[in-house]
């Protein structure tokens, strides 16, 4: 029989997903990237947001329609439980966000014909399964490491630590073999994720052990760059900023969502109330050349104009050089659904759109800021006719922009070259690659 998988959401989610294949594959069965030829389809899903949950749930059905087997993964059958069945009786089986050992044992009953099967934790408790090798879905220049997974914090908007659990880190060991593992196959660019990767260790180790991991990792032979996302504000520490400075294969780029800058905002959203002027001004006097990605939420119940403006003043001033604006979306068991002061969905709009475009003019005039300097990229691949893509190291992978480049000599992905910039738009740069 074979087994496809469709994988819906995150980094962290595609981890999950390369987990659960290559414990497929360790225990003999036949996977293909394409649904058509498969008799079970594995569909891991996203919940975190509305709009997630309605494009995993086409998914579902546009595949059950097909006549295939639906097993149903990951968040959604982790919020829904049963519900999720009832909803859609087509599904063969169902696995939570923190029984990815047990995909096997589905996939086996599900292959059996047994009529319904679900193995769905009750309470979540996620914990890294190690000793898998992971089958990669984006074999690249670059790989995700997922260093934790869960959270302990309670964000007013956010369902994650309901579906994942408490905040578990994986040992320092674990993540530096897999790190060496991942650029024997040829991995460039390593990239740290997990609901908070600046709480790292803390669990494990009693203290933030993220620097020192960098330092581990700094020394591996072959890596080319080492990239860290999703820094909760209250965790950058002085040893963590310096660790960034300092090691020359961590890349200058700092990915922290804000989230807001208004202070009353901030404690709605159970969010740190800090100077976030402040710590972005640290940053940027200690990482020279440094990137700053942020995110910001527009809408959040009680937001009123003057807080807007508020935000939009800060961004304005701020000057980010990376920025994503999410629309406040209402989500059930979230300290935030049941507040008052909903704001419309037509003013939550007005305010994402006047925010990107402040964005996008600040990120235009700092593109046009690489013009004429020759800055290092790694190479992606090629377009159809022959122009390289590639990424800075101000640029995250699948998020930020690309930086499109001609060559003379052949280079191969995950190279690092140096690249001539010659001209810049609001999101992308382009150049030629030095010989």
């Amino acid at each position: 029989m074979k087994i496809a998988l469709l994988n819906h959401g995150c980094a962290k989610n595609l981890v999950d997903s390369e987990l659960m294949l290559g414990l497929l594959a360790q225990n003999g069965h036949q996977i293909t990237l394409d649904e058509n030829e498969a008799d079970i389809v594995v569909i891991n899903t996203c919940s975190f947001i509305h709009d997630a949950e309605q494009e995993s749930v086409k998914t579902i059905l546009q595949v059950a329609q097909s006549g295939k087997k639906v097993i149903v993964t990951g968040c959604l059958p982790q919020k829904y439980k049963g519900d999720l069945k009832k909803a859609i009786p087509e599904i063969a089986g169902m696995v939570g966000t923190s029984d990815i050992k047990e995909i096997v044992n589905v996939v086996e009953q599900v292959a059996g014909n047994k009529e319904y099967i679900s193995k769905v934790s009750e309470k979540p408790d996620y914990l890294y399964p190690e000793n898998i090798e992971r089958q990669q879905i984006t074999v690249g220049a670059s790989s995700y490491i997922k260093i934790a997974d869960g959270c302990n914090y309670h964000c007013g908007y956010c369902i994650i630590p309901n579906l994942r659990g408490e905040y578990h880190s994986r040992t320092m060991e674990s993540v530096i073999d897999e790190a060496k593992q991942l650029v024997k196959k040829g991995v460039t660019e390593i990239v740290l994720i997990a609901q908070d990767t600046t709480g790292y260790g803390i669990d494990l180790y009693g203290k933030q052990m993220l620097p020192q991991l960098l330092e581990e990792l700094n020394k591996i032979e072959g890596l080319g760059w080492i990239r860290i996302m999703y820094a909760y504000p209250s965790q950058m520490s002085d040893e963590l900023i310096d660790a960034i400075a300092r090691l020359d294969k961590v890349a200058k780029y700092v990915d922290i969502p804000l989230q807001h800058s208004n202070a009353e905002i901030l404690k709605a959203m159970r969010r740190p109330v800090m100077d976030y002027e402040v710590l972005v001004n640290k940053i940027r006097a200690k990482i020279p050349d440094v990137a700053v990605r942020t995110a910001f939420i527009v809408g959040y119940p009680g937001e009123t104009d003057e807080q807007f403006n508020e935000l939009y003043e800060f961004v304005k001033k701020m000057r980010f050089e990376k920025m994503g604006v999410f629309q406040y979306s209402r989500e059930k068991d979230t300290a935030s659904y049941d507040m008052a002061e909903q704001v419309p969905a037509k003013i939550k709009k007005q305010r994402h759109n006047k925010l990107m475009k402040l964005q996008q003019k600040i990120s235009k005039e700092i593109n046009a800021s690489y013009v004429g300097k020759t800055i290092p990229c790694i190479v992606e691949g090629y377009t159809d006719d022959g122009v390289v893509l590639m990424r800075s190291q101000h640029d995250a992978p699948e998020i930020d922009g690309m930086v499109y480049a001609s060559s003379t000599e052949q280079v191969v992905p995950g190279d690092i070259e140096n690249v001539l910039i010659e001209r810049a738009d609001e999101y992308d740069l382009f150049g030629t690659i030095q010989g």
